[in-house]
């Protein structure tokens, strides 16, 4: 297959297919018209690619862009990371990212938060103590 990106980019497909052992043959493509912003060209061309990989069952949507062409290209991209994130399991970089933006977002429990101010009190008051005695006159 030939995309509309850089020969690296097409490598780098071909040999993450290789490695999830997909194969072209296992990939069932329909094009379907997209929705959305784009004008004339996504009401009139059938640009949404719809993917699905037979053996696992797995379908993907992609209408990112206007090409259909590059959203073939996208498509099969955000298939094989979902296929080897299911094979990966945890293990998987997306997992990983997801898991570490969820414990970002979590809320520190009461008793964490206060241990967290106190640290910080105690950081502000040896930096008060670090300064010259004028400056500590002055507040």
């Amino acid at each position: 297959m030939i995309f509309p990106v850089s020969p690296q980019k097409q490598a780098a497909l071909a040999a993450l297919m290789a490695r999830l052992g997909v194969r072209e043959s296992d990939l069932e493509e329909s094009f379907i018209r997209s929705q959305g912003p784009g004008g004339q060209n996504v009401n009139k061309v059938s640009t949404c690619v719809v993917l699905r990989h037979s053996p696992s069952g797995l379908e993907v949507r992609c209408q990112q862009e206007r090409s259909q062409a590059l959203n073939r290209y996208l498509a099969r991209r955000v298939l094989l990371q979902r296929l080897e994130a299911q094979r990966l399991g945890r293990l998987s970089e997306e997992a990983r990212r997801i898991a570490k933006i969820r414990r970002q977002k979590r809320r520190r429990s009461r008793r964490a938060k206060e241990k967290m101010l106190e640290a910080k009190r105690r950081r502000a008051q040896t930096k008060v103590l670090r300064a010259t005695p004028r400056a500590r006159e002055v507040e």
